[in-house]
This record gives C-alpha cells, structure tokens and sequence, in this order.
C-alpha cells in the first residue's frame, strides 16, 4: 500500500512538473506546428528562408557586437525604471498575453468574448511569426543567449529554462509583436500609430528583459514583415482577416472602439 502511495505521489509530482513545463514553454513561445497546430496558417515550407533573407549575427569582437552589448547594458538599467515591469509583461506571447499587450492601443480589449474573431485571427498566426519566420536562422546560426553569454540573469527567470537551448537569432517574440501590429493596424487603420508603437515596444521589452541582442530584435522584425507579407497570399489568412475587419467594422459602428488620441508635435518628440 505504501509502495503503491508512493508512486502515486511520484506520478503526480512528474505530471505537475511537466504540465508546468509545457506551460512554460507556451509561454515563452516554444511550440511547433505538430504540438500545437491551432497556432498556424502556414507550412514551414510557406515562408521565406531567414538563413538566406538575414545576414550571420555579429561575431563577438565585432564593431556590431560591440552596439549589441551596449544595448544589453542599457536594458539592464531600463529594468529599473517602470519600463522593466512591461518588459516582464510583454515575455507572455501566448494568444491571451498578446491579446492583452495590443488591447490597450488597439482600442478595446481584446479577447474571446469580446473579439472571438479578431482573437482567433492573432491565435492562429501566433506559430506563423513567432516559429515559422525567423525558426530556420534560430536552428542554423544557434546563437547563444546574452543571458548566458554575460552570465546575466533575466527578469523573467521562469522562462530560462524552456529557452537555454533555443536559437536567440532572430528574436521570435519580437516577430509576434511586429507582425500582430502589422495586421491589427490593418484592421484598425485610425490607431495605427498606438498599435505600431506597441509592437516595436514588444521587441525592444526582449532586450531589457535580457532575453535577445539588439541585432535579433532588428532581425525579427524583418522577418515578421516577410511571414505577414506570406500570410496575404494564404486563403485561410485571407478569410479570417475579413472576417476580423467585419467584426470591428461593427464595434466601431457601436461606438465600443476607443478613439485615437495620437498626434504629432516635433516639439514633444525632442
């Protein structure tokens, strides 16, 4: 009976552990199309091949390196200030996080019940952007994170493990906010400053939270433009996307779309 109690309670830790495991990875974007095929369009044969579109990332000693590091020192100290906790924030790239990260810029709050086809169109490109873009340089180049490079931790520990041995160029969360906030500004033209803005934030998050060098930030968003430009040529794409705009197209006509406040005054961007 003991023998049997035991065993149990061995299952069940070796069950939670790897349930948090999984979660872990969702989280931070490890996933791929045969594990979780609702996160994707496209073939991984679809998409433009980053190993040919991005030049190598810079070699350690290079003048290239050098600005990659000064950026990582400069995230350092961003997770200082206020800025730090969005970075920690914007490390959540499942659906339900990115959901969360736009709501705010786009307009209303994004999720199931308020958006189902807006969330469903961003669920399933989620794989698209952030494995299929840029998967191909990650696995060729495998460049190590600055994390370990430096010896540095993260601001957001929990998800060291699940990307310790995951490829840093290019950055494949960076290319989920830039190719979200390419087809949400679609969508959404009269906010397309706040939501454009928000998605360059999400890249610029990686570098502070010591995830990614300033050259994988630059080099997902590369290839998150190469992924959305693919996506236009995907019939399903194109059916979910109209079905998105009509979705908003009504909330906007109900009134339940925040207005655009931005305007541009040089005087306020010195």
């Amino acid at each position: 009976m003991k023998k049997l109690t035991l065993l149990a309670a061995l299952f069940f830790a070796a069950t939670n552990v790897m349930a948090q495991d999984a979660q872990s990875k969702a989280r931070a974007g490890v996933y791929d199309r045969s594990t979780a095929p609702q996160y994707f369009f496209l073939e991984e044969t679809d998409v433009p091949s980053s190993v040919y579109l991005l030049p190598p990332p810079p070699e350690p000693g290079s003048a290239k390196f050098a600005v990659d590091e000064a950026r990582f020192n400069w995230g350092r100290y961003q997770r200082l200030l206020p800025r730090g906790k969005q970075a920690i924030a914007d490390a959540d790239v499942t659906p339900k996080g990115v959901a969360v990260a736009f709501s705010e810029a786009f307009g209303i709050e994004i999720n199931e019940q308020n958006t189902p086809e807006i969330y469903k169109l961003m669920t399933n490109m989620n794989g698209d952007a952030g494995v299929l873009s840029g998967g191909q340089a990650k696995v060729y180049y495998q460049r190590m994170r600055p994390f370990v490079y430096f010896g540095i931790g993260t601001s957001v520990p929990e998800d060291e493990a699940a990307l310790v041995n995951n490829g840093s160029y290019p950055s494949g969360h960076t290319a989920i906010g830039w190719a979200t906030a390419l087809v949400l500004a679609e969508i959404n033209v009269d906010r397309q400053n706040e939501i454009l803005k928000r998605g360059y934030e999400m890249g610029e998050s990686r570098v502070i939270a010591g995830y990614h060098y300033q050259s994988d930030v630059d080099n997902g968003r590369i290839v998150a433009a190469g992924v959305v430009a693919r996506l236009h040529a995907n019939e399903a794409f194109q059916q979910q996307l109209e079905k998105a705009k009509k979705e908003f197209a009504k909330l906007k006509k109900e009134g339940k779309i925040a207005p655009s406040t931005f305007s541009f005054n040089p005087a306020e961007m010195k």
